[in-house]
């Protein structure tokens, strides 16, 4: 840890810093803010009519520009343009990393991109889109190649990303002891060891691995026969309360890891066996507690587990879609804020802290890992299932207070039965219903009731008509979720904004651009509402916007779409990406589409 102190102290202007309230933090020793970016763009614009073009362009980014005419049809366009980025705080390789499992789309294990890929001819579970990526895997995946093959069908077929990636997890360590693959400052397991912390930053939800909350589980029910009690008692004495179903669910899990590594000693394949084969759920049970049992006699799976389960991310692309799971020690030291003034994105694998506001010397880097668009109440929820701690973040600790109990009820309650009237409701203990804080009016709670139940219905409807496929069903059927959730709920409610995003999805999966484009509009209020400024999601939002308005034409709406999707993103993506390469050209062949269109209406 030493040497890491250092390291980010000479390069980084960062220190670790252990807090007692909150374990280890991540704090800057030098001021973080902006950065500038000049970007030249080369714009082709092909004129069907020369005569009729002037080429003196009106867009004020352009006026560093240059015009060339090398065909009387063609004009290029040369302009340089700054851009206001987010300073790179922190950037990180995985100590190791899986793509997501899906029956429709196979990815690269190591750059996850799903072009070209092929199946390993040996193991034919993982996938590489060329042998310049099956080289550089080649150590790490050559043993897992080997343990992979001598599973069977069966066994492959409940192979998850979580235990792929603890398999991984374990391996790579083992390479390392062993100097096959070099140790340096920022990736060595002993930072893995080390972020273990009461808070368990960053559980995913979606790829929390089992075995931990099996263990936790059985020490909140307090089996007699449950060994390190103390031991998990300070790790996880925030942790809920899981059910003895999943618990059988997630002892099998935690077996099937245990067969693909072979530990010398444990006999897994009887237990497993045995496992299946139980007829009684109490015997289940006691067979789930047995493989733990033996399992915490081992030194080796459970610290493993634990810290896999400690610092797991969900890697996305730039549209902020997941396309696996990592493991990134140094970035899961950040600690969480719902007004964070940090942003973590990813380009390829690698991962990437930047600066969304100024972050003056001496203050803690925070970023937030969860969905921020909700109620304190809902926020604090979610932290606590998924992440086992409350927050205590400039937000959270005005719950209870006039401006949080207002923003609760907009987002996630009722509107006002006067359509023209836009005041929140609150519950009204005289009338047992709920009275509109801004005109008086008293709404009925039965009323309430009927709709709400009959949206909740036609909600779950709708989502199986989806999964299912059939996707003109189910926009009828959304389409009914969105008439009763305007009846019922406040026009910034987050509710509706979901149905609208899963509305405008579906349509442009139909290719219905201009009801789309009406979808996504309305989207807009509700995102500048609920995120700040520069949040990834608010950007995104802007540019599918400015998509559609310009596949449909209306170029002058497209530059303002597109313009606040770029300020927004430069912060959060820099400008490297692809992505983000090929929205900034994107922008400037509007401006210059529109700057010519308006040339031939001036002509």
């Amino acid at each position: 840890m030493e040497d890491l102190q250092r390291l980010l102290l000479h390069d980084r202007g960062l220190s670790v810093l252990t807090l007692p309230e909150k374990g280890r933090c991540l704090i800057t020793t030098r001021d973080f803010s902006y950065a500038l970016v000049i970007y030249m763009i080369i714009c082709i614009i092909r004129i069907q009519n020369l005569c009729k073009f002037r080429p003196a362009f009106r867009s004020v980014r352009l006026q560093y520009g240059v015009d060339y005419y090398p065909h009387r049809w063609m004009l290029i366009n040369l302009f340089l343009i700054i851009y206001v980025i987010g300073e790179t705080i922190l950037s990180e390789e995985p100590y190791v990393s899986v793509p997501n499992k899906t029956p429709v789309q196979s990815r690269c294990d190591w750059c996850f991109t799903s072009s070209n890929v092929k199946r390993c001819s040996s193991c034919q579970v993982v996938w590489y889109c060329g042998s310049r990526c099956q080289k550089s895997d080649w150590k790490l995946h050559r043993l897992e190649c080997q343990l992979l093959a001598r599973l069977e069908k069966s066994r492959i077929r409940s192979l998850t990303p979580s235990i792929r990636l603890m398999v991984k997890l374990y391996l790579r360590r083992k390479l390392q002891d062993e100097k096959v693959i070099p140790t340096t400052v920022i990736d060595n397991y002993n930072l893995v060891k080390a972020l273990i912390s009461r808070i368990l930053a960053y559980l995913l939800y979606c790829y929390v691995f089992p075995f931990i909350l099996s263990l936790q589980n059985m020490f909140i029910l307090k089996q007699p026969y449950l060994i390190y009690t103390n031991f998990l008692d300070h790790v996880y004495a925030d942790i809920s309360e899981v059910g003895e179903t999943q618990l059988v669910l997630y002892a099998q899990m935690a077996s099937l890891v245990n067969i693909i590594l072979q530990w010398p000693g444990l006999n897994i394949k009887e237990i497993a066996e045995n496992f299946s084969k139980a007829q009684s759920y109490n015997n289940q049970l006691e067979e789930a507690c047995s493989i733990m049992k033996q399992l915490q006699t081992r030194n080796t799976i459970l610290p493993i587990i634990i810290k896999l389960a400690c610092n797991a991310h969900t890697i996305c692309d730039s549209e902020l879609i997941p396309l696996g799971t990592g493991l990134y020690p140094v970035i899961s030291i950040i600690n969480h804020s719902c007004s964070p003034n940090s942003v973590l994105v990813f380009e390829g694998r690698m991962a990437t802290v930047r600066a969304m506001q100024r972050i003056p010397k001496g203050s803690e880097v925070l970023i937030s890992y969860i969905e921020t668009a909700g109620s304190t109440m809902t926020r604090q929820k979610a932290l606590k299932e998924q992440y086992f701690f409350t927050c205590c973040c400039p937000r959270c600790i005005k719950l209870g207070q006039h401006d949080d109990i207002e923003e609760s009820a907009v987002l996630e309650g009722y509107r006002c039965k006067n359509h023209t009237c836009y005041g929140f409701l609150l519950r009204d203990p005289e009338s047992n219903g709920f009275k509109c804080q801004q005109c008086q009016l008293v709404r009925d709670k039965e009323e309430i009731l009927k709709i709400a139940g009959e949206e909740k219905a036609m909600t779950e409807k709708a989502s199986v008509a989806l999964s299912s496929g059939h996707t003109n069903e189910a926009l009828h059927m959304y389409l009914m979720v969105e008439k009763l959730q305007v009846k019922l709920c406040h026009s910034f409610s987050i509710n509706l904004m979901r149905t609208r995003e899963t509305l405008l999805k579906i349509l442009m999966d139909l290719q219905d651009w201009k009801k789309a484009l009406t979808y996504c509009r309305l989207t807009i209020p509700v995102y500048e509402r609920v995120y700040p400024r520069f949040h990834p999601l608010r950007g995104l939002q802007y540019y599918t916007c400015g998509k559609l308005e310009w596949l449909l034409g209306y170029t002058k709406e497209a530059i303002k779409s597109l313009t606040q999707a770029v300020d927004i993103l430069c912060i959060t993506h820099g400008t490297t990406s692809l992505f983000m390469k090929d929205l900034i050209i994107k922008l400037e062949e509007a401006r210059a589409e529109a700057s010519f269109k308006l040339s031939s209406t001036d002509d």
